[in-house]
C-alpha cells in the first residue's frame, strides 16, 4: 500500500533525497553523474525508470534525478520534489540548441531568465508569454564556480518551447531575432514551479547543437561530455547549502 503522497518518485527502503537535486532530461546522464562525480551514490528511485541518486560531493549531501523531456514532465517531478521530499534547490543540467553566433557546440549557458510558448504559463497564473526568472544567489554562485575553474559562460535569456518538431519553421528565427541564447525545453518550467512553491532553481546548460548549421552531438557525447557543465553545477549546489 503506498503511503507518499508522490505518484512518480518512491523513496526505497533506507534512501532519501538531498535538499540540493541536480536535474538532467535523461535518467541515464542522471546516472553517469551519480557514478562519476558523488561518492556512495545511492539508488532512491526507480519508478518509470526515473533514476534518482544521493551521494556526496565535497562531503555535502546531493542528489541527481532525471527530469523527461518537456515542461509537463519537469513540473511533475519539479513539484514532487519541492513539495514531498524537503528539496530546497533544484539545478537543471541539460542540453540546448544554440540560435546565436557567439554560441557554439559545448558551450555552457546559464539562464537568467526563460521565455516560453508552453500554456502552463496560464496555470500559474501568467499572461501571454512569460520569463521566469532564475534564482539570483545561484546565478552568482554559478557565475563565480564557472570563473572559477577557467570555464567561459553565456548568461542570458533562453527559449524554452514545448515543441521539439515546431511546426512554425520561423519559430527558431524568432527567437534568434529577439536575442536569445539557445531553445531548450524545461528552463521555463522549472523557474515557474520554484517561484510558485517559494523554492531556488537554476538551470545550467550545455550546447549540444546549432539550429542554425544543424551540426550536433552524438547522444553519446551529450550524455557523458558536459563536464564542465556538471562542475559548476554540484560545486553550486553545494555552496546553496552554506
Amino acid at each position: 500500500m503506498r503511503v507518499s503522497p508522490s505518484a512518480c518518485i518512491q523513496l526505497k527502503e533506507g534512501t532519501h533525497i538531498a535538499k540540493s537535486v541536480l536535474m538532467p532530461g535523461d535518467p541515464l546522464r542522471a546516472k553517469y553523474i551519480a557514478e562519476t562525480y558523488l561518492e556512495n551514490p545511492v539508488l532512491f528511485n526507480d519508478v518509470r525508470n526515473m533514476l534518482g541518486y544521493t551521494g556526496t560531493f565535497q562531503g555535502k549531501e546531493v542528489s541527481v534525478m532525471g527530469s523527461g523531456m518537456g515542461i509537463p514532465s519537469m513540473l511533475i517531478y519539479a513539484h514532487e520534489l519541492y513539495n514531498f521530499f524537503g528539496v530546497e534547490t533544484i539545478i537543471r543540467v541539460g542540453s540546448a540548441g544554440a540560435l546565436q553566433d557567439q554560441v557554439n557546440l559545448r558551450d555552457v549557458v546559464i539562464p537568467d531568465s526563460a521565455v516560453t510558448n508552453s500554456s502552463s504559463v496560464k496555470s500559474y497564473g501568467l499572461l501571454g508569454v512569460s520569463k521566469p526568472r532564475a534564482d539570483k544567489q545561484l546565478l552568482a554562485a554559478a557565475r563565480l564556480t564557472a570563473e572559477g575553474i577557467g570555464v567561459k559562460v553565456h548568461v542570458g535569456p533562453v527559449f524554452t518551447t514545448d515543441y521539439f518538431y515546431n511546426p512554425d519553421q520561423k519559430a527558431s528565427q524568432k527567437a534568434r531575432n529577439r536575442g536569445l541564447l539557445a531553445v531548450e525545453m524545461e528552463t521555463a518550467g522549472l523557474y515557474m514551479c520554484a517561484e510558485a512553491n517559494k523554492k531556488k532553481a537554476l538551470s545550467i546548460l550545455s550546447i549540444s547543437d546549432i539550429v542554425r548549421t544543424g551540426e550536433m552531438l552524438s547522444p553519446e557525447e551529450i550524455r557523458e561530455g558536459f563536464n564542465d557543465m556538471m562542475k559548476i553545477a554540484l560545486v553550486t549546489a553545494v555552496c546553496s547549502m552554506e
